[in-house]
């Protein structure tokens, strides 16, 4: 089963973040997040539960269909994935709960200060049916 794991920008639930965008920590701060990742990327490639990664630049634009012949309507009034999503990372596991286990050990990345910012992740399972409707 594939899953998706979210790395969010502004925290969880809670909205709480205690630590700095990345763009304002000490670079070696950043070397250290990254190569944690990097490591647990290469960890999961040998088990065989690794798909894919990407980190998203905060750069992007909202867009939606204005009608034929009209300009795209682009950055609307709704909160924007450059502003909430800073990348992703896909698995294939056996198991919801193997997929839990495995955001919880992403959420310790290191931060700012080196120590673990157990940041929120979300976890969304692919779509591997279409959904039944009954009338």
């Amino acid at each position: 089963m594939k899953y998706l794991l979210l790395k969010h920008y502004r925290g969880g639930p809670d909205r709480v973040v205690d630590f700095p965008p990345l763009d304002q920590w000490e670079p070696r701060a950043v070397d250290a997040h990254i190569r944690f990742m990097q490591e647990f990327a290469r960890r999961l490639e040998g088990s065989g539960e690794f798909v894919s990664e990407q980190a998203l630049s905060p750069e992007g634009a909202f867009v939606r269909f204005d009608g034929e012949g009209r300009p795209p309507v682009t950055d609307g009034p709704f909160a924007e994935t450059k502003d909430l999503i800073a990348g992703w990372m896909v698995i294939d596991v056996e198991s919801w709960e193997r997929a839990l286990e495995l955001a919880g050990e992403l959420s310790a990345a290191p931060g700012p200060d080196g120590e673990p910012i157990y940041e929120w992740l979300e976890v969304r399972p692919f779509l591997t049916a279409l959904p039944t409707f009954t009338q």
